[in-house]
């Protein structure tokens, strides 16, 4: 499968940090689940639409997350997000953060499709599964 990426800019303010300035950890998976929602727009991909039309959800199911280097109050940072793989049920996604050519997450992160009213893993519509495959 090819690699689908995509970039989503933070700025890192005052609320984002702890009292000494630094990102607190709790923050960057914020700022990945917000780049995820933003990789979905750009396929256009509205998860409003999935839950109330498809009844479909799509949840964390697990993160692997390794912190390198922390942010800081003001960066600008860039949230990548590239598809690795995608099952019936499931899709995986790598997620970095850097601040310029500085790598200071790395992520994988599986989320699963769920229905919206059970909860219960459900398979990923063609449709959707395409328009991450394709874009």
């Amino acid at each position: 499968m090819v690699s689908q990426q995509s970039s989503w800019p933070v700025r890192i303010y005052y609320e984002d940090t702890d009292s000494g300035g630094v990102v607190y950890h709790s923050n960057y998976l914020n700022f990945m689940e917000r780049a995820r929602t933003e990789w979905l727009r750009s396929l256009k991909i509205n998860q409003q639409t999935l839950k109330d039309e498809l009844n479909l959800l799509f949840v964390v199911h697990q993160i692997d997350i390794k912190f390198i280097k922390p942010a800081i109050f003001n960066d600008l940072i860039e949230v990548e997000t590239t598809l690795k793989q995608i099952t019936p049920v499931r899709v995986k996604l790598e997620q970095h953060i850097k601040r310029q050519s500085d790598l200071l997450i790395s992520a994988s992160v599986e989320v699963v499709g769920v229905n919206a009213r059970t909860l219960k893993p459900v398979r990923i519509p063609q449709q959707i599964k395409s328009l991450m495959e394709c874009n």
